[in-house]
């Protein structure tokens, strides 16, 4: 009787399974954006997920949870129901730096998520104050070092504290670091003159940088990007050594059925893949990629290691 009664409930798991992706998504879909409007998450977010609306013939709503260097957001998407209505639209702090940056963490960034695709990569720009004395990188390094401690940078994710802490610590400068919720806010404050630095992504800089509000230095990647083809490298500026690449993925709570995961990672492939979709993202600096589960998995794991020697490297102890 037990073995009967066992056969049937897994018949009935099988059959619902189906049935639950046939029926996905039978409400709207929220994509949850760990940073504030105007970010670069929440530009990518809502780019995807006017395809994904399409494509799934369903609303997708953009929720914007900023705050704790991207833990709120995090923790509410791994808690929420896993019926994939519920989408993390995570990046590098909230699935790699902050396993380093932070002494307690109250998400898995493993165990606690289903992975879905990768969705992009970025690079950052090192932008000043006009205040401050410096055209270039070699002139900046060359103030700081006069001014030791008189300079701040703010920054509003992971990526964007640790491109500045690199610079502190390859170029052996003392600037002082601000926190804040989201990068756009720093923008705000540096604007105002209240800090001096900011790295943080090509669509909240580059603006400000064409309209002389701001200096634009140099970018974190290794070269040049075809994005901003006017700024240099870090490397190519003087700071042997210095790369940094932020990155986008999304991500279910765990025990999401996989058919519900398969539908939603289809249609974020097809935004992927779609030449006016790219090209906003581009618009924003933000360049496609995409992956399979599997692949996100591995990635998360290699990424993890290789932030916390960043983070190692750059002497951040966790806060």
């Amino acid at each position: 009787m037990i073995r009967i009664l066992a056969t049937a409930a897994l018949a009935l798991l099988c059959l619902d399974a189906p049935a639950s992706a046939q029926n996905y998504p039978s409400r709207p879909i929220k994509f949850v954006v760990p940073f504030a409007a105007g970010s670069a998450t929440d530009t990518l977010a809502r780019v995807l997920g006017d395809h994904v609306s399409k494509s799934l013939r369903g609303n997708v709503v953009v929720e914007n949870m900023a705050g704790g260097s991207g833990v709120i957001a995090a923790q509410a998407v791994a808690r929420a129901a896993p019926d994939g209505y519920t989408v993390l639209i995570a990046t590098n702090t909230t699935h790699a730096a902050n396993q380093s940056l932070l002494k307690q963490m109250p998400y898995d960034a493993v165990n606690d998520f289903e992975p879905v695709t990768k969705l992009g990569t970025i690079v950052l720009a090192l932008a000043a104050h006009p205040s401050v004395p410096a055209k270039n990188v070699r002139e900046l390094v060359t103030y700081a070092k006069a001014n030791p401690g008189k300079m701040s940078f703010g920054a509003g994710s992971a990526s964007s504290r640790l491109a500045g802490e690199m610079l502190k610590s390859l170029a052996g400068i003392d600037i002082v670091h601000v926190a804040y919720r989201s990068n756009p806010q720093v923008i705000t404050d540096l604007l105002g003159g209240h800090i001096q630095l900011v790295f943080a992504d090509l669509a909240t800089t580059l603006p400000q940088i064409k309209d002389g509000k701001l200096t634009g230095l140099g970018v974190s990647s290794a070269q040049r990007t075809p994005l901003a083809p006017d700024l240099p490298s870090m490397q190519e500026a003087g700071v042997a050594g210095y790369e940094l690449t932020a990155w986008f993925a999304a991500f279910a709570p765990a025990r999401t059925p996989g058919p519900v995961l398969d539908q939603l990672r289809n249609a974020l492939h097809a935004a992927l893949t779609d030449k006016a979709t790219t090209d906003r993202m581009l618009a924003a600096g933000i360049e496609a990629e995409r992956s399979s589960a599997a692949e996100l998995k591995a990635f998360v794991v290699s990424e993890t290691k290789k932030w916390a020697d960043l983070v190692k490297a750059a002497g951040i102890q966790p806060e």
